[in-house]
């Protein structure tokens, strides 16, 4: 009997990728092209058929050799340094910065613009130094921001002052907890901990379920871009629940030895990872099913 075969309906593109892409294919549809400020989206694939019907990504470097284009700005978000960039040379900014990054770019400046007896508060933000979104969080602090990726990270931090944390919206919420912990334990009296939970509940809600789905599952398939820093997360708890789960960055990728004596196969993917992907890859397996049933 051939196996199940199950896309997971809750994988797939987050709201803010969706209204990055969204808002690049209306520009893209009415002008032809468009430059986009870093990889719209961590997955290869897609930004290539982007990039086929006009969307030009740049660098920083390369934005500033720009005047007076229009350049979007992805979900992740940029530090004020790029604003300041665009009005100097005439940039029109189709920004698609997500709302729930956006909020946390405020939160995160308005602490620092606001200084407690004279001084400048100590701000942290628990998340994967040189990640574009981090790298728009520390912006909002002048890059006075201390990063930490892991609890080893901490040693940077001056536990004599209080800190106020933060977290990149897609990190996960044990390891928030596990960072709160860890600089609880070191911190020096009078000294405080204020600690902001600002996870995106979108995509840390995917965590139980993908569990969930990945442990109903003989093998799983996770389908992300190799840069997708969720997809990471989110791979790594599909294996700590299936060893049979493997990750593949499109169709191609998928082995027919994978998928030996499954009673069923379940295809999931990051918030970085559209639709369309996961259903070619299920096409891939059908294929490989069907060869091996045949042959």
């Amino acid at each position: 009997m051939k196996p199940t075969v199950e896309i997971d309906d809750k994988s797939g593109f987050c709201f803010g990728v969706v209204t990055a892409i969204r808002k690049a294919e209306d520009e893209l549809a009415a002008a032809g092209s468009l430059y986009c400020l870093g990889d719209i989206v961590h997955n290869g694939n897609e930004v290539e058929r982007l990039e086929r019907i006009g969307l030009r990504t740049i660098t920083h470097d390369g934005m500033a050799r720009l005047h007076d284009v229009k350049v979007l700005l992805r979900a992740h978000g940029e530090p004020p340094s790029t604003y300041a960039l665009a009005r100097r040379n005439g940039i029109e900014i189709i920004d698609a910065t997500c709302p729930v990054v956006l909020r946390l770019q405020q939160r995160i400046k308005e602490a620092f613009d606001t200084p407690v007896d004279g001084r400048r508060k100590q701000i942290v933000i628990y998340g994967q130094r040189g990640h574009a979104e981090v790298l728009g969080l520390v912006g909002q602090t002048e890059g006075t921001a201390i990063v930490v990726e892991t609890v080893d990270d901490i040693e940077r931090i001056d536990f004599s002052s209080d800190v106020y944390l933060y977290s990149q919206t897609t990190k996960s919420i044990e390891g928030f907890h596990s960072m709160i912990a860890a600089i609880e334990e070191r911190l020096q009296a009078p000294a405080r901990l204020y600690s902001f939970d600002t996870i995106c509940r979108q995509v840390a809600g995917r965590v139980e379920h993908l569990r969930e789905f990945a442990a109903r599952h003989a093998v799983v398939i996770f389908v992300a871009g190799a840069k997708s820093s969720n997809g990471k997360i989110l791979y790594n708890h599909c294996r700590e629940v299936n060893a049979r789960s493997y990750q593949v960055s499109d169709d191609s990728g998928v082995q027919a030895s994978w998928l030996a004596n499954a009673s069923s196969i379940g295809i999931c993917g990051a918030t970085s990872t559209p639709r369309r992907l996961m259903e070619q890859v299920r096409e891939r397996v059908y294929n490989l099913l069907t060869t091996e049933v045949n042959g």
